[in-house]
């Protein structure tokens, strides 16, 4: 029954997505038509501005689900911990740089990271991992390089707001649930079971990679929506009130981040689409508090991990990263 559920869900995206392609490929043609022209043109105009944000973010998400697909089937948790060091404060250092290693989107890398604590990794440690990984990978540092071609270094300041902020709160949650046991118990998942006693690791990556595809696009095309929505309607005068002030515009663009909840593998181009009306450090503020915190993966984190410990996570990460990015933007711009 879930599967069809599934499926079911998953056909309503696509059938969404040709619909939208439908729209952008014969608006001119539609415009002509009675019906049609009692629409105000600012609904053609959400049209075209999703379809471009999807169309540049897929070859990533692609590239993205499929790393990871191969990671999940290929990698074990225990090639991770072996080279990670025993010392609590040493640790926090490698597990932030696993990222580059291992590629895992947000979508992705909260049960990586439940199955790593199962396992034995210290909770600071996976919570650092969990934080970084969807920032500091390579898919993502060439999404953001290339969605912000004419100001490179924004690539560059994204990586090392993201290294610092991640291993800032795993010393906090370190110092606060040292020797804690923040996993929920739960009765193992049946179906994750039954997918590694296939056997044919080939189809298993392909399954998962499909899987994952799905996953993740739904929530790209809901992000990717509401993004479009947010910039053909909201008065542009608000926005620019709200994103030239230094203080509250990396405020309003976290709070951005945790609603459009878009992949970090593409959220880049949904970033790059605001940079005229907002300040650089609000653009970064996004790009580096929508991987770590969003709404799709604090249901997740709500499924997996203690209430407590989510509560915390979600109120420290957000001041963190404030905090980080309001230095940065004290230094560097």
């Amino acid at each position: 029954m879930t599967f069809i559920n599934k499926m079911v869900k998953d056909s309503l995206v696509l059938l969404l997505f040709c619909l939208f392609l439908f729209l952008f490929l014969f608006a001119e043609e539609l415009k002509n038509i009675s019906f049609f022209t009692r629409i105000p043109s600012t609904f053609f105009n959400v049209n075209t501005i999703f379809l471009s944000i999807i169309l540049e973010a897929i070859p990533f998400i692609l590239l993205g689900v499929f790393v990871s697909a191969i990671i999940q089937s290929f990698v074990s948790e225990n090639v991770i911990r072996r080279f990670l060091p025993r010392n609590a404060y040493l640790a926090l250092i490698p597990a932030a740089l696993l990222g580059i290693i291992f590629p895992i989107c947000e979508c992705a890398i909260v049960p990586v990271v439940r199955r790593l604590i199962k396992k034995g990794m210290p909770s600071h440690v996976g919570v650092v991992f969990m934080l970084s990984a969807p920032i500091l990978n390579p898919v993502v540092y060439a999404s953001t390089y290339f969605a912000f071609k004419s100001t490179p270094y924004v690539a560059n300041a994204r990586m090392f707001i993201g290294f610092i902020s991640s291993i800032l709160i795993g010393l906090i949650i370190y110092r606060r649930f040292k020797g804690e046991n923040i996993l929920k118990v739960q009765k193992e998942d049946h179906h994750h079971h039954h997918h590694h006693q296939r056997g044919n690791k080939l189809l298993e990556t392909l399954y998962h990679a499909s899987d994952e595809l799905f996953d993740t696009g739904k929530y790209l095309f809901i992000g990717a929506f509401l993004a479009s929505l947010f910039q053909a309607f909201l008065d542009r005068n608000v926005l620019l009130s709200i994103g030239t002030s230094t203080t509250f515009a990396p405020m309003a663009m976290m709070g951005l981040g945790y609603v459009l909840s878009v992949c970090s593998s593409a959220d880049a181009f949904v970033a790059s689409s605001f940079g005229s009306t907002f300040t650089e450090g609000s653009i970064l503020a996004f790009l580096v508090f929508g991987p770590m915190i969003d709404i799709k993966n604090t249901f997740m984190l709500f499924g997996y991990f203690k209430k407590k410990f989510v509560i915390y996570l979600l109120l420290v990460t957000p001041l963190v990263v404030y905090f980080s990015v309001s230095i940065f933007q004290l230094i560097f711009l």
